[in-house]
């Protein structure tokens, strides 16, 4: 193992995966940074949420899906798929209408990439799944109702 290399894995193994995907440069520090922009994590209404992204008014689309169950036994554990079949898909967020931080997760894609996330969030109540993607330089939304019987954000 040459010098320079083993120095790169010493110093990424204090900063665990992502610091060692940085330090390889497989992946950029600013495509590892949550969304910078407080006020979309802060905004108390839809038009805010979209406005802080920089979004506008996004136009609804089909070729958004959202995966996600119609009833959610528990608000803290919500499973959430997002698939975009619009071309040079650059971004997808993931917002949800009634909960206290409207903004629940953002993902940047490199060209090339296929346009699909799987993750969890939590949700306070039954609300609106708003499933945002910027595409080609312009915003498109799909929605979903899911309904909560135990709440997960404070509840």
């Amino acid at each position: 193992m040459n010098k320079q290399r083993r120095n790169t894995l010493k110093s990424a193994s204090g900063l665990g995966v992502l610091g060692l995907f940085v330090a390889a440069g497989l992946i950029k520090p600013e495509m590892a940074m949550a969304v910078e922009d407080k006020k979309a994590f802060d905004a108390k209404s839809m038009t805010e949420a979209y406005g802080a992204i920089g979004s506008g008014t996004p136009v609804a689309s089909k070729e958004i899906t959202i995966n996600a169950p119609d009833i959610a036994e528990n608000g803290a554990v919500v499973p959430v798929s997002v698939i975009s079949r619009l071309g040079k898909t650059q971004q997808i967020y993931i917002l949800i209408e009634k909960n206290p931080s409207m903004l629940a997760a953002a993902f940047t894609f490199l060209e090339g990439s296929e346009p699909e996330v799987t993750t969890r969030v939590k949700m306070g109540q039954t609300s609106n799944l708003h499933a945002m993607v910027k595409a080609d330089g312009k915003y498109f939304f799909a929605t979903k109702e899911v309904k909560v019987t135990m709440g997960g954000c404070g509840g």
